[in-house]
C-alpha cells in the first residue's frame, strides 16, 4: 500500500485494494496455537480399572392367564373358581412384587357386564396391568 507517488499524476480516487496480509499472518498464529494445544487436550491418565460383569437384576412379572367362557365361570390359569376366590386371589396376587400381568380370555359370547366386573375387581385389588388375549383372524385360503 502506496501512500503517496512520486509521478505527477495525482487522482482523487481512493484505493479499491484489500491488505490481506496482516490476516494471513493472524490465521497462521492460530493455526500454530491449535496444533501445539489440541494433543495437550487428548492426554489422560492412564488407569488399570478393575474388570466385572454384572448383569442387570431384571424380574419378570408373573402372567396370570383368567379365562370366562360364554356362561360367565371363571378359570384362573385353567382352574375353575367362584368370584370369592377371584377377588381373594386378585388381592394374593396385588400383594407380590413385581405387580403380575392379568391376561383375559374371554369368551365371544361373554356378557360384558361380566368382563366389566372382573376388570373393575382387578383394579380395585391392585393389579393395573390387565390384557386382552385374542386369536388372529384365520387367513384366507389362497386360490
Amino acid at each position: 500500500m502506496a501512500f503517496g507517488s512520486f509521478s505527477g499524476n495525482r487522482s482523487a480516487a481512493p484505493m479499491a485494494e484489500i491488505n490481506v496480509i496482516p490476516l494471513v499472518d493472524i490465521m497462521l498464529v492460530l493455526l500454530v496455537i491449535f496444533i501445539i494445544t489440541a494433543p495437550l487436550l487428548t492426554n489422560a491418565v492412564k488407569i488399570d480399572l478393575p474388570k466385572a460383569s454384572s448383569e442387570q437384576n431384571v424380574s419378570k412379572a408373573e402372567v396370570i392367564q383368567l379365562a370366562i367362557d360364554a356362561d360367565g365361570k371363571l378359570f384362573w390359569n385353567g382352574e375353575a373358581l367362584d368370584r370369592a376366590a377371584m377377588l381373594q386371589r386378585f388381592h394374593d396376587a396385588a400383594a407380590k412384587s413385581p405387580t403380575p400381568e392379568l391376561h383375559l380370555h374371554a369368551d365371544r359370547n361373554t356378557r360384558y357386564e361380566v368382563i366389566a366386573d372382573v376388570m373393575s375387581e382387578a383394579g380395585k385389588a391392585g393389579l393395573s396391568k390387565i390384557g386382552f388375549v385374542t386369536d388372529p383372524p384365520a387367513a384366507p385360503a389362497a386360490p
